[in-house]
């Protein structure tokens, strides 16, 4: 089945991906009126509607002559933001030169986004969720598994600006809106400069390379549970660290110099009393780590990966980092765990290492364990996002409050159908342990 995807994979990408739809719609009434009445005047002793056929001919065709004879040049450059949110209307700036000789009116610009089409990893590696209830011919020829996954990476839909008239050898800029519709990098590929005929019947265009992305970050919601109990926690061989989340290194005692101290550590005034070198000895202080913990194990990208994405971006950039550190672990390609805090990163780096994750089908859930096990010893507190609840799961979640972490555990999926009288955690705390609805995030998480 798979060398008949890999031939049918290649059939569908040689086939343009964009139909360019340049014809309004009263174009195509036109050309419609022209063939009835082309097939109503055959007989000219019979009927006159012959004359409404030779007129709206001469529309046309006048109409195209004045289409192909555009001979405008552009040069484009466009200014993007850094960072655009998933159903927050994007705003950014398509500045168009004229280098003709003649000023340009009426003119529009059409934002063209990069090529969708999946690689062949991809429509081997990945079913449409229906596919199973499909006839054995659509599965062999995998049609309906290759627009879904053009519809899973389509990232928006631009719409067409108009530009102010544009006189020769001067730039004119136009506002291009477009409402990202999934997180991740939002490509563009080039511009479409684009006017109208004498009659405004056809659409005609020339097409300038302008390339750039943006980094589209997840969907977040406001967050009613967004405090974790945690509490200082002694970070050993932080010395750097404490100083960069703002902790400075506090003193403890006076000793005597050893080699290998640092000269700025020397207490000066002690020198000169005793004689002898004399240096300060501080000590790390301790701050407040939270961990935020993100199941990245399912079969393939769907809704509720898409919503265990946007409850940890939600938690992530409501959290308060001001006085202490968040690491977010995950398991992609490898297990990563990325820190953010004062000093140390930003919250919007955080955010843009979610809009990045992906789904792992490489490793098993205990390699996440491992991961947060490895650095367990300096959590304060933990939030873990869990696609579902299952038995390995529960485990993992017992083993954190067993070492006397305090946990919150989000768990996607139906409340009805999960089972926590087993955990220990729901045991001691029923409230640590919560239910998360992909189609009501946005009132599960704002409740407290």
């Amino acid at each position: 089945m798979k060398r008949l995807l890999h031939l049918n994979y290649l059939l569908f990408s040689s086939i343009k991906f964009r139909v360019l739809r340049r014809i309004r719609r009263n174009g195509w009434f036109i050309f419609c009126c022209i063939v009835i009445s082309a097939g109503l005047g055959i007989d000219t002793n019979l009927s006159l509607s012959y004359q409404i056929f030779s007129l709206l001919i001469a529309i046309v065709l006048v109409s195209m002559i004045t289409l192909f004879c555009f001979r405008g040049r552009f040069k484009v450059r466009r200014t993007l933001p850094r960072y655009g949110s998933v159903g927050e209307e994007m705003i950014h700036e398509i500045s168009i030169f004229n280098c003709g000789k003649n000023p340009q009116r009426g003119l529009g610009v059409f934002d063209l986004m990069a090529d969708p089409r999946p690689t062949l990893e991809e429509f081997l590696n990945i079913p449409e969720p229906r596919e199973k209830n499909r006839n054995i011919y659509d599965r062999f020829i995998g049609y309906y598994r290759w627009e879904w996954i053009l519809e899973q990476k389509e990232m928006g839909h631009p719409r067409e600006a108009g530009l102010p008239p544009i006189p020769p050898g001067e730039w004119r800029e136009a506002r291009s809106f477009i409402t990202p519709l999934r997180r991740g990098v939002l490509s563009f590929a080039a511009v479409d400069v684009t006017w109208s005929d004498t009659f405004g019947l056809f659409r005609g265009f020339k097409r300038l390379r302008a390339g750039g992305s943006v980094i589209i970050l997840p969907k977040r919601y406001p967050v009613g549970c967004a405090a974790i109990v945690g509490f200082n926690q002694y970070q050993p061989g932080g010395v750097a660290l404490a100083g960069s989340v703002g902790e400075s290194e506090e003193f403890v005692s006076l000793r005597e110099y050893r080699p290998g101290d640092p000269y700025r550590k020397i207490h000066w005034k002690s020198w000169a009393k005793t004689g002898k070198p004399i240096v300060k000895e501080f000590q790390e202080e301790f701050f407040i780590r939270h961990a935020l913990v993100l199941d990245t194990f399912a079969a393939a990208p769907g809704p509720d990966f898409e919503a265990a994405i946007s409850v940890a971006a939600s938690f992530a950039y409501h959290i308060q980092t001001q006085d202490s550190l968040l690491d977010l672990m995950f398991v992609g390609p490898e297990a990563y765990s990325f820190t953010a805090g004062r000093g140390v990163a930003h919250l919007e780096q955080m955010l843009e290492v979610l809009a990045s994750v992906e789904v792992c089908r490489k490793y098993p859930f205990s390699t996440l364990e491992d991961e947060v096990f490895k650095h367990v010893a300096q959590i304060s507190g933990c939030v873990c996002v869990l696609l579902r609840w299952d038995e390995e799961r529960r485990s993992f979640v017992d083993k954190l409050s067993s070492m006397n972490v305090p946990t919150m555990v989000l768990v996607l999926g139906q409340k009805e159908k999960m089972d926590f009288s087993k955990s220990r955690l729901f045991q001691t705390d029923p409230e640590s342990i919560r239910v998360v609805d992909p189609g009501r995030l946005e009132e599960c998480l704002a409740a407290k």
